[in-house]
């Protein structure tokens, strides 16, 4: 065994995963796990652990796995994640634990998301289920929004014995985790359904169908179904776009849109009729995480597709992971091209995309360095479908519709970093619906955050 080096993963075989929907990631089995755990240095003043947004043991549950103690190491995660399947697979651990980890200072650090993959899918395939609380408190607290931030801040609420009831706008419970992340990433029946009981099986109520503002106000909530404290969860779901000429023909979506078609309505199932136009030359503009999801999507519906990114591939935002398994699977990079126009026929349908070239310049606010045009580098992409992944805003409603509650000029609601609490007295809030659009791991730590403030104030009222 060589220590420095990471056990290596299963995967699909990229010409094989690129026609299927199936997981692509096959992850460890127990001897693989048990030698990957054995790498861990298990050292006393973990970065790791500090460099988890929800502060998992990540030294306790390897070295449970070590000596084959797989149910322990799963009691050992659980006690600080609602969501150890998920996160295993799509938190990026690159630039959180595992480049902490000391290991990887002169070789590759401990796959420690993979591992606690192995641990999540062993306590699911056992049947272990998470220790409920031994006593309720029976006060109520409302959480909106049923994505990794709601089940996060429910999950622990939980625990802590309070009696929490989850509203989610749609018909099926897991917010993100069920429309926007693909089934090659991210099984639904087989990861997060499970996850989700896992919650529900501590006591956790979950009402679906329910649109905050308009169904019910989180203002009635609190006055007249008893509710003493609301955490929103809800999550950036209002896409954006460039507001160039031809985005409103048909043939061009929302990242959103096109993800929630075919993950959460499984337009990619023959046996359901979701409308969807998968096309047979597809651009996808962006070059986050969503905007790999929605290119790979469409590729497995039988389209070549192209990425048109403005900034070179230093710069793009997507896992290193993601933009590898992309490139693997057949998908072309276009950088440092920025889209000016969509081109349409004599029946509004996109037939191209008119391009510009791009160099870079200065850096900008956040550190990247600013995209400049090249005079006279115009170009036209053939394309059928255009999707844009340029990021998302919350909704509006939740905050046009609650009295008292201060949003920002993102339209982003204001809480408190340290505790979650907002404006309004008993309301708190974390997630997207905060940051607007990052990652699952921030949004359950948003989630951790705000439970502990919940029981903080309603120990004080």
């Amino acid at each position: 065994m060589d220590v420095l080096k990471k056990v290596p993963v299963r995967e699909q075989d990229p010409k094989v995963r690129a026609t299927n929907f199936d997981e692509v990631c096959l992850g460890y089995n127990s001897e693989e796990a048990v030698e990957e755990a054995g790498r861990c240095l298990t050292c006393q003043n973990a970065q790791c652990v500090k460099a988890c947004p929800v502060a998992i043991d990540i030294p306790g549950f390897i070295k449970e796995i070590k000596e084959g103690n797989f149910e322990e190491a799963g009691y050992v995660i659980g006690r600080s994640s609602a969501l150890p399947a998920v996160c295993g697979r799509v938190c990026p651990q690159e630039s959180q634990c595992e480049g902490k980890c000391i290991r990887g200072i002169k070789g590759e650090s401990v796959s420690i998301g993979k591992l606690e993959r192995f641990v999540a899918d062993y306590a699911r395939e056992k049947g272990i289920k998470p220790k409920k609380p031994e006593s309720s408190n029976g006060r109520k607290v409302a959480v909106i929004g049923s994505g990794p931030a709601g089940l996060t801040c429910a999950g622990d609420l939980a625990k802590m014995g309070y009696d929490v009831t989850i509203f989610e706008a749609l018909h099926e419970a897991g917010g993100v985790l069920v429309y926007g992340i693909p089934e090659f990433r991210l099984p639904k029946d087989g990861v997060v359904k499970p996850e989700i009981e896992n919650v529900k099986s501590l006591g956790v109520k979950i009402e679906t169908d329910v649109v905050i503002g308009k169904s019910v106000t989180i203002d009635e909530l609190m006055e007249k179904e008893g509710f003493e404290a609301v955490f929103i969860g809800s999550g950036a779901g209002l896409p954006r776009f460039m507001g160039i000429p031809g985005e409103t023909a048909s043939g061009v979506y929302s990242a959103n849109e096109y993800l929630t078609r075919s993950n959460l309505m499984k337009a990619f199932r023959d046996d359901y009729d979701t409308p969807i136009n998968p096309g047979k030359k597809v651009a996808v503009v962006g070059g986050g995480n969503v905007a790999m999801d929605a290119a790979r999507t469409a590729l497995r519906l039988g389209a070549d597709v192209h990425i048109v990114y403005r900034r070179s591939e230093e710069e793009l935002p997507a896992r290193v992971e993601e933009v590898h398994h992309a490139k693997e699977e057949g998908i072309i990079f276009d950088l440092l091209t920025n889209p000016v126009e969509i081109l349409t026929d004599e029946n509004g349908w996109v037939c191209g995309m008119k391009c510009i070239r791009m160099e870079l310049g200065e850096p900008d606010e956040s550190g990247r360095r600013s995209p400049v045009e090249i005079p006279g580098s115009e170009f036209t992409i053939e394309v059928d479908t255009v999707i844009m992944s340029l990021g998302t805003s919350p909704n509006p409603l939740i905050s046009s519709t609650t009295k008292g509650l201060d949003i920002n000029r993102r339209k982003c609601i204001v809480a408190a970093e340290e505790t979650g609490a907002t404006s309004k007295p008993g309301v708190f809030a974390g997630g997207d619906a905060v940051t607007g659009a990052a990652t699952v791991i921030l949004a359950m730590g948003a989630g951790k955050t705000a439970a502990k403030g919940i029981d903080e104030y309603l120990r004080n009222k």
